[in-house]
């Protein structure tokens, strides 16, 4: 008995090769049919079309070339300016913290009568600050105000102004 003819055969093995293969031819000649449409719909001027699509990428990629380029020299001549605009701003910081504390100084320092410079006071003195009373003085220098008045006739008490001095004793 040969093996294909057996009744109790369960091998669907050739039935499913032979279904394989005319699916296959069926979808080739479905590929073939689709090829063949495709080739009629290519334009005619289509080599025109890859050059010129060709030459102006050739033309972008030498302009992003030179751009590059551009970028880096700019990039270059700043980093050169920052470079050197860098130690003058240092210097003008300085200039400006020296100007300050010239300005402390001489906030903090009595000021002088706006018509003359203030003058230094000797042993029995008083130089006038800003802000001094005839009250003021006398609690300083332990001197009674008339006392203060009676050394000094000439001397207006209403109107003190800083860098004066006035005699204590």
């Amino acid at each position: 008995m040969d093996t294909i003819s057996r009744e109790n055969s369960s091998s669907y093995l050739p039935v499913a090769g032979v279904l394989v293969g005319v699916i296959a031819l069926l979808i080739g000649g479905v590929a073939l049919v689709k090829v063949s449409s495709l080739g009629k719909r290519v334009p005619e001027n289509l080599p025109d079309q890859l050059t010129s699509l060709e030459s102006d990428t050739r033309n972008a990629a030498s302009a992003a070339d030179k751009t590059a380029k551009d970028l880096q020299t700019l990039r270059s001549s700043t980093q050169s300016a920052f470079d050197q605009i860098g130690p003058e701003l240092a210097n003008l910081k300085a200039s400006i913290a020296k100007l300050e504390e010239a300005a402390k100084a001489r906030a903090a320092s009595p000021k002088a009568s706006k018509g003359g410079s203030e003058k230094v006071a000797g042993p029995g003195e008083y130089s006038v600050k800003p802000g001094d009373t005839g009250m003021k003085i006398s609690k300083a220098t332990g001197v009674s105000l008339s006392d203060l008045e009676s050394l000094n006739p000439g001397i207006n008490w209403r109107k003190l102004r800083a860098g004066q001095v006035i005699k204590t004793k």
